[in-house]
């Protein structure tokens, strides 16, 4: 306690009441003896880290051919929660482009072709939790996107087989997009590719779906794959 106080500059009640919170989620163990260790949560934080960055590992070759195959900007998200990441930005070779989504950007599940994706891969128990999650801060950064459209455009994709993000979010940017799903079926991500609308025709659709599912299936398999061993040094 007196080398938290001394870095932080906060009062003992302070960090006390701190301390308590982290322990009661999960995030800090107090020992006997009274010091501070990390918590089981932190653990959990960890596999989800590595995740995320094995994801983005397994994906990056997919995300390059479906910029090089569609001419457009391809990328691929990583589902964290409620919300859904970009994790990176492949540009095609077509010289006008969509600047709506950038790696770091963060949206409620639903929002955006990759987002809803994700949203309509879950269990409806799981969506319904989500859109109550993310509601007010759709209402308030995201009005267009209201429970109405959400719940409608989660059944055309379902129907569908994968989404489209019509210029909701940007006018003129229009986005395809499909889940990328762990073993077992855990919704980890998605793959998507935006363009501008008059190259997201519903004759050009099913074609860059196909491209979308193929490579969605490479890196599922590359995910069901058992990790390598570690290579022993020489002699060992």
């Amino acid at each position: 306690m007196p080398v938290l106080t001394k870095e932080t500059g906060l009062s003992r009640p302070t960090i006390r009441r701190i301390m308590l919170a982290l322990i009661r989620a999960g995030y800090v163990e107090q020992a006997p003896g009274g010091g501070y260790f990390p918590g089981p949560e932190c653990l959990v934080l960890g596999a989800m880290a590595s995740r995320r960055h094995n994801l983005l590992d397994l994906s990056m070759d997919g995300v390059i051919a479906l910029a090089a195959e569609s001419g457009d900007s391809a990328f691929v998200s990583v589902r964290s929660g409620s919300h859904s990441v970009c994790l990176h930005r492949e540009e095609g070779d077509f010289p006008i482009r969509t600047h709506v989504l950038q790696p770091g950007a963060r949206h409620p599940l639903g929002v955006g072709a990759g987002a809803m994706a994700m949203l309509a891969a879950l269990p409806d128990e799981d969506v319904e939790f989500v859109l109550a999650q993310t509601r007010e801060e759709i209402e308030r950064k995201y009005p267009l996107f209201d429970d109405a459209f959400l719940r409608t455009e989660l059944a055309a994709t379902r129907e569908r087989g994968w989404t489209v993000n019509p210029g909701m979010y940007v006018a003129n940017s229009w986005a395809i997009g499909l889940p990328i799903l762990g073993p077992g079926g855990t919704v980890l991500g998605s793959l998507s590719i935006a363009a501008i609308d008059s190259r997201m025709t519903p004759e050009r659709q099913p074609e860059l779906a196909r491209m979308l599912r193929r490579e969605v299936a490479r890196i599922e398999t590359r995910l069901q794959a058992p990790a390598r061993p570690a290579a022993k040094a020489p002699g060992a």
